[in-house]
């Protein structure tokens, strides 16, 4: 059982909804990575997506285009997303780390040594955004023969067959887009929500994470009600913009220590 899996086991053991956590690696600073990280999980945090920086980022909205862009600017690429991960893991062995980003920087580097290397690192899956389930099913086999989930995206707009290929390929959750846009734009509809989550799930049995647009702990809890997991991302960066860097490490701990309350209340 990989650790998402048994994260997501322990949680539905204590009846408790999972928190996944968003930043992009590098923002605001290369050195405050894994303390926002090690913050997320004092939170509340149950698994972290750690972005990688990407120039064409083509489901973030504005919030994370900027945070992609600030970490670019400073020189952070795939490698040392790896190490943030592996420095990470030095003090925290059971918090899963998801690696969030897009076909690019994996090809560069090739997909065999992205496996390895986020294997070494410490790492517990990924998701590629532009990575299609159809085209996936050599590299989802190989990733989960290195003990790691690969994850996909589904969206409101997801056929029955392409909802189908993900149980089929995928690891891990699967995180269901809950709206028809980029990454913090709208409000979420949690009836439409309930009602998709009901038809995805009489085809795939891993747990269900749902994101892109929870921005406070009553759209969470509403949420909670119907999902196995949260996402977070846009408005915890959103907060580290708002504090600026002094002062990310504690403001990100607080929010995500009152997303968590709310879940648990």
């Amino acid at each position: 059982m990989s650790l998402i899996a048994q994260t997501f086991a322990e949680l539905k053991a204590q009846n408790k909804t999972a928190l996944i956590t968003f930043i992009t690696a590098g923002d605001p600073a290369p050195n405050l990575t894994v303390p926002l990280m090690h913050a997320m999980v004092a939170g509340g945090a149950n698994i972290l997506e750690l972005g990688v920086p990407f120039s064409d980022p083509m489901a973030e909205g504005p919030v994370i285009q900027r945070a992609c862009e600030r970490a670019l600017a400073q020189g952070v690429g795939i490698m040392d997303v790896f190490a943030m991960v592996a420095e990470f893991r030095k003090t925290n062995q059971h918090t899963p780390v998801v690696l969030m980003g897009y076909a690019n920087p994996i090809e560069r580097i090739g997909p065999a040594r992205f496996i390895a290397e986020s294997q070494q690192a410490g790492a517990d899956g990924a998701i590629v955004v532009d990575y299609p389930p159809e085209e996936c099913v050599e590299f989802s086999a190989a990733m989960r023969a290195a003990g790691l989930d690969l994850i996909f995206l589904l969206a409101p707009t997801s056929t029955e067959q392409r909802i189908a290929q993900v149980a089929q390929v995928g690891g891990g959750f699967s995180y269901y887009v809950s709206l028809k846009g980029v990454t913090g734009a709208g409000n979420i509809d949690t009836v439409e929500v309930a009602e998709r989550l009901k038809a995805i799930r009489q085809h795939v049995a891993l747990p269900i994470g749902v994101g892109f647009g929870i921005r406070d702990g009553a759209t969470a809890r509403a949420v909670a009600e119907v999902a196995d997991a949260v996402v977070i991302g846009s408005r915890i960066i959103q907060e580290i913009e708002n504090v600026g860097a002094e002062q990310a490490v504690s403001a990100v701990e607080t929010f995500v220590a009152g997303i968590r309350s709310a879940l648990d209340a």
